[in-house]
């Protein structure tokens, strides 16, 4: 039986608007559930803030009044929802030594440190937080946004528009000149290529070969369209310096065209240390956070570690430009329309998460950037639940799977967003547009299922 602390960390007489208006904490939601065999509710949450912060499972003899006064203290415990609420004081999170900054590293030591391993806890995620204007101020945030690659693009400053994207396929085992190829093929009709997030150096195909390939490939796609191409390169790596080193070698091979290319960083596997690498070592460049492994504690089926919104809320904290945000339920991707949340809160400078309403004083948004399983055929139906078109997709099999290559994908992908614009019959557009039309040749069991009846409709324009 683990000690009674509720008298300590339990403070159910906080109001929450107080703790909002006095900016002193940081607020975490979590859905928790005891083990059988142990305290009840209130106890466990007491137990469970104890661990995240000051506490233990046991009296200290170290424990002074100046302690006492920086414990996470539950303020909410609703047992019938799973749910607790609990007040972080500010001052319990680390700074760096060298500039005074908050590090999302601190955060996460303490809202899933050791709570998540404790013996009388079946189960604890994190599905929203809170972060006052005085700890908020502390990071990064953005150092580049999707406005600067929509300069780049020649685009308007604000609601510059669809960024149309892809990565290549397959996304492991081409070689340098196949892969600089397929970049060519796209770019021919498409704005933005990422590496997938596997892609490095690899031994049949050396980032020191590859990468001045894919920069002669964007400048004779440039010169043949007349239009700017933008690259993601990924600099991923367990070792700052090896990032860096990758980094420098990519800026200089791509020499006048650098600010045409982004830096994709593997954020949940290589972790908050190679994020804020990126985006301190190189601000002038667009920080791509690539998510991969997320699911491992982000998917609905998982009961321990944090929600996708909280982690792409993390994101935008730590200074990522743009974070995939999966598809909303429109791809392959695991995901539901109501994940849109996710995308507002990550752009807009007043948002509502499914718990806190967060303001965001003036930081950089941080662009999503739609990737899994989309094409033409899917796009009407996702900016329609989004609302707007200002995001970066990167659709592989949607560009490389049309039936017509690579070039026509990235066209249909265009139209099709032109078609949801203005709210026009997709078969009437699509008989206007052979791209788009070609796309349901291409993809036809989305076809099938999205829109019943396409061939006879399509037969009609014959």
């Amino acid at each position: 039986m683990a000690l009674d602390q509720t008298n300590r960390y339990v403070n159910l007489n906080l109001n929450e608007d107080d703790l909002i208006s006095a900016g002193d904490h940081v607020l975490v939601v979590y859905h928790m559930k005891p083990k059988p065999g142990f305290g009840n509710f209130v106890e466990t949450a007491a137990h469970f803030a104890a661990e995240s912060s000051t506490g233990t499972n046991v009296e200290v003899s170290t424990t002074d009044d100046f302690t006492r006064g920086v414990d996470a203290l539950v303020y909410e415990a609703h047992e019938s929802k799973e749910l607790i609420k609990l007040a972080y004081p500010v001052e319990l999170f680390d700074r760096n030594i060298t500039d005074g900054r908050a590090m999302i590293a601190s955060f996460l030591t303490l809202a899933i440190g050791n709570n998540q391993g404790m013996g009388d806890v079946e189960y604890a995620k994190i599905h929203d937080f809170y972060v006052p204007p005085r700890y908020l101020r502390l990071f990064d945030g953005p150092a580049s946004t999707i406005s600067d690659l929509w300069r780049v693009l020649g685009r308007p400053h604000e609601n510059g528009g669809f960024i149309v994207g892809t990565i290549v396929k397959p996304k492991l085992g081409l070689r340098p000149r196949p892969f600089a190829n397929a970049c060519y093929d796209f770019w021919l009709g498409g704005d933005f290529i990422k590496n997938d997030e596997p892609q490095g150096n690899q031994t049949f195909a050396p980032l020191k070969e590859t990468i001045p390939l894919v920069a002669d490939a964007m400048r004779r796609a440039q010169d043949e369209t007349g239009e700017a191409k933008l690259f993601s390169a990924n600099i991923t790596a367990d070792d700052h310096y090896e990032m860096v080193a990758r980094g420098e070698f990519i800026l200089e091979t791509f020499g006048e065209f650098a600010d045409h290319v982004a830096f994709l960083v593997d954020g949940y596997v290589a972790g908050a240390a190679a994020v804020t690498t990126a985006r301190r070592r190189f601000p002038q460049q667009y920080l791509h956070y690539h998510r991969a492994g997320h699911g491992a504690v982000t998917s609905p089926q998982t009961q321990r570690g944090y929600t996708a919104f909280v982690h792409c809320k993390m994101a935008r904290l730590q200074g990522a430009s743009g974070i995939h945000t999966g598809t909303m339920s429109f791809g392959k991707m695991e995901g539901e329309a109501a994940d849109r949340a996710i995308a507002y809160m990550l752009e807009q400078d007043s948002a509502d998460g499914p718990y806190y309403h967060q303001e965001w004083y003036g930081m950089n948004p941080t662009t999503p950037i739609i990737s899994g399983g989309m094409n033409a055929l899917r796009i009407p139906q996702f900016f329609a639940n989004l609302g707007h078109s200002n995001v970066v997709m990167t659709a592989g099999g949607g560009s490389y799977g049309h039936i017509d290559g690579a070039a026509a994908g990235a066209r249909s992908m265009r139209q099709a967003e032109q078609c949801w614009k203005e709210g026009a019959n997709v078969f009437e557009f699509a008989r206007e547009h052979h791209e788009f039309a070609r796309a349901f040749d291409s993809f036809t069991s989305d076809a099938d299922q999205l829109y019943p009846g396409w061939k006879q409709e399509l037969a009609q324009s014959a």
